[in-house]
């Protein structure tokens, strides 16, 4: 026997009776590779960010939308000391667009408007991811 015979043979089993090359049988959990599963497995990330199902994943998210009229700094003493018909300035002037939040990140700016004797916030204007704003109320 040549080296190379000798390193085939000792790599190879062999079925002594018949001197038959024995391949060794491959399976797994599911079963042999030779027969493909029921259902071809999709990984998970696909499932899940299926691009027509992106948005219905959120759907039943809740978030916290705040309407900001405009802001004041005030002290302690001074917040305690309000009352009924004070009048707190704000650093914006009456008529400005207010900025509309979402989880407090400015995503739009709008105007107060009284829908069935209910305050609301009309949006002209939505601001992109880059800080950059698209009026609405030209489209």
């Amino acid at each position: 026997m040549t080296e190379s015979s000798v390193a085939t043979a000792a790599q190879t089993p062999i079925d002594s009776a018949e001197n038959e090359v024995v391949e060794p049988a491959v399976t797994s959990a599911a079963g042999s590779f030779d027969t493909p599963p029921a259902q071809p497995v999709t990984p998970v990330a696909t499932r899940i960010f299926n691009p027509g199902d992106r948005l219905d994943l959120l759907s039943n998210v809740e978030m916290d939308v705040t309407a900001e009229l405009g802001r004041t700094r005030m002290t302690v003493r001074e917040l305690l000391s309000l009352t009924p018909g004070n009048v707190v300035e704000l650093d914006r002037a009456a008529g400005s667009p207010v900025d509309l939040f979402v989880n407090g990140t400015l995503i739009a700016r709008g105007e107060v408007v009284v829908v069935d004797e209910e305050f609301g916030v009309r949006v002209s204007e939505i601001i992109s991811a880059d800080g950059t704003s698209s009026d609405q109320a030209r489209a």
